[in-house]
């Protein structure tokens, strides 16, 4: 998997993809985009999970297979290509 860096300040989430990081339009967020995370939440969780809906500007609640829901912010994850 590519690194990303998060730039703070930044609303945009970043792709996985370095071809797809350097977009000028990336696609808007919506349920069911599958993500990867850059940190899982337990060492015993995937690392990649489904958006749920959207709590606020920077947070959405996921769902992560064997594990369930979370709510993460749009820093601790990208968009898989």
């Amino acid at each position: 998997m590519v690194e990303v860096k998060t730039v703070t300040g930044n609303n945009r989430v970043r792709w996985c993809s370095p071809f797809l990081n350097n977009t000028k339009n990336p696609p808007k967020l919506e349920a069911n985009m599958w993500v990867s995370l850059f940190n899982p939440l337990t060492d015993f969780c995937y690392d990649e999970a489904i958006l749920l809906c959207q709590n606020s500007e920077r947070e959405w609640v996921i769902w992560i297979p064997d594990h369930g829901e979370a709510k993460i912010t749009i820093e601790e994850f990208c968009l898989m290509a």
